[in-house]
């Protein structure tokens, strides 16, 4: 049973955000459930749905606090660390946040908005925000004659799509059946390879 609300429509969100981030954290996806949630919140499961569309708007909020602390991590990294090699320091950290909670950085990966529906904007922009971290220091590698602003923000693209799925693979512990290097040294050589590809120094044969 439900009790009547002792909270604001804000505070609440707050709560079941809260509890979805929570459950998600303890059982992936997969134990994520509308009365689950309303029983950790105390409030009756038909309440979730006059604050949010359905759980996969639910769900988008969740993954939106994980890119808000994301974001934050990747910014303290840029404001400690030396101009050497800031595009490696970024995939570390990118690297350490996915491996502090598996199972909250693989919801990025696993979950998939119904087809037809549009990524809300401020989704968007939060994925926009965390590309343009990676573009700033891809670009402090690259000479500025040697890649256009579109390249760089392809390449950042592509970067964040091999790291993700690099530290997905791990988390995963699916790395293990591939190669027996850890993760570490993945990132580390994807990063090196891809910037020596976009500086035209990768040899057919020697990289």
């Amino acid at each position: 049973m439900g009790r009547r609300s002792t909270h604001t429509p804000e505070q609440l969100r707050g709560l079941v955000i809260r509890a979805a981030h929570d459950i998600i954290a303890e059982d992936g996806l997969a134990g994520l459930s509308a009365r689950e949630i309303a029983r950790r919140v105390g409030y009756s499961p038909g309440t979730l749905y006059n604050l949010f569309d359905s759980l996969d708007d639910l769900v988008l909020q969740v993954e939106a606090m994980l890119l808000d602390s994301l974001d934050r991590r990747l910014a303290e990294v840029e404001a400690e660390g030396t101009a050497d090699e800031p595009l490696s320091r970024l995939a570390r950290a990118y690297l350490s946040v996915c491996r502090e909670h598996p199972k909250l950085w693989n919801l990025i990966a696993e979950h998939a908005i119904p087809r037809g529906s549009e990524v809300p904007p401020w989704y968007s922009e939060r994925l926009e925000r965390l590309v343009a971290r990676i573009e700033s220091a891809l670009a402090r590698h690259i000479p500025p004659d040697r890649l256009d602003a579109q390249a760089i923000e392809r390449s950042a693209r592509v970067l964040w799509a091999g790291l993700h799925g690099l530290a997905s693979l791990s988390t995963a512990d699916k790395l293990s059946g591939i190669t027996g290097d850890s993760v570490e040294v993945l990132v580390d050589d994807f990063v090196a390879t891809y910037l020596a590809g976009l500086r035209g120094k990768v040899r057919i044969g020697r990289i």
